[in-house]
């Protein structure tokens, strides 16, 4: 069998440059072996979540593999027929369930008929997109493209506890059509804070919200404040921004010995970066719009200067679509992202 082999070191040489190879390669039905897993980590190889995401893949698909177990820093994935239904993946440790769930989200798309898979594991860790934002953010932009799914949530699992359990329906979609516009914010967009809690003194969320309207003027801004339910303590603090066409969220989440003035500083500190871009999607989005961007074959939006990460994920997809996803530079920190046939 002939497989295309994937350099995991390459570019930032984390768990992404994995779970895009490992999506692009059920979609096209290319066999891959990727080499140097995770190298430039702390901990190289398969975590938990890692290797999650392999026998997630392996599952939707049948694949045949080799090397997948815990540690392993190479592995073969040879997919076969993408197949709906019922599928239920647990984590057992506090790793992040969303990037699992983004592994096969588009693959089980094109199926022909519904999905509907359970999650077990973390939901907010602060290392990875959230749960939050993948149901307000990422899943509303994903819907503006044909695919569309349907949500709920019975736990939450902070890190380092864990415990989180969710289920996503994914329904059928014939084709992925491109993003037409993505807006930026104007100034009297609406705007929400929200705070997601559990086990903590009730202080500590109000005083995150002070703190965000003291230094943003969000004096008008919609709160809410949730406690919610978790086998551990977890505090997550959400600004929104809704343009005209999509969500903008920024997320902080507290951690033990971190003053909530701290934590809201910092999303204060994301935010104010946005809006003094000029951008239309701030950079965690842009990096999770690279994939389904090039799936559609067409598309383009502004974003502030690109992460390493997003950087790498471009050039995997380029390596299995042939695909190019191009980074201008428009000023000090405004740059815009389109896809070109390489």
């Amino acid at each position: 069998m002939n497989y295309l082999i994937i350099d995991g070191a390459q570019g930032e040489g984390g768990g992404q440059v994995l779970r895009t190879a490992l999506t692009l390669s059920m979609l096209t039905k290319q066999a891959i072996e990727v080499v140097n897993i995770r190298a430039k980590r702390k901990k190289p190889g398969l975590l938990r979540q890692h290797l999650t995401c392999v026998l997630a893949a392996q599952q939707v698909c049948d694949a045949e593999t080799a090397g997948v177990e815990l540690g392993s820093n190479h592995i073969r994935f040879a997919p076969k027929q993408i197949k709906a239904g019922d599928y239920h993946f647990a984590i057992g440790t506090a790793g992040s369930t969303t990037l699992v769930c983004q592994t096969v989200l588009l693959v089980l798309a094109t199926a022909k008929q519904p999905s509907t898979i359970t999650f077990e594991g973390g939901t907010h860790n602060g290392m990875s997109p959230s749960l939050c934002f993948f149901e307000h953010c990422y899943l509303p932009a994903l819907a503006k493209m044909g695919v569309h799914c349907e949500l709920t949530v019975t736990k939450y699992g902070f890190y380092p506890a864990g415990g989180g359990k969710w289920q996503l329906t994914i329904y059928p979609c014939e084709t992925l059509k491109p993003f037409a516009h993505f807006a930026p914010p104007t100034k009297d967009a609406k705007k929400a804070i929200k705070v997601l809690v559990n086990k903590l003194p009730g202080h500590v969320a109000k005083r995150e919200i002070s703190t965000v309207k003291q230094y943003l003027d969000w004096t008008g801004a919609e709160t809410t404040i949730t406690q919610v339910e978790s086998i551990g303590a977890g505090n997550s603090l959400q600004l929104q921004i809704t343009s005209d066409t999509h969500n903008s969220i920024f997320e902080v989440i507290g951690q033990h010995g971190i003053a909530a003035q701290k934590v809201a500083l910092k999303a204060v500190e994301q935010v104010t970066q946005f809006t003094q871009s000029a951008a239309a999607v701030e950079e965690q989005l842009a990096d999770q719009l690279l994939l389904p961007l090039a799936l559609a074959g067409k598309g383009e939006f502004k974003t502030s200067e690109p992460s390493l990460h997003s950087l790498t994920n471009a050039e995997v997809i380029k390596t299995l679509l042939h695909v190019e996803i191009t980074f201008t530079q428009l000023d000090d920190n405004l740059w815009q992202v389109s896809l070109t046939d390489t």
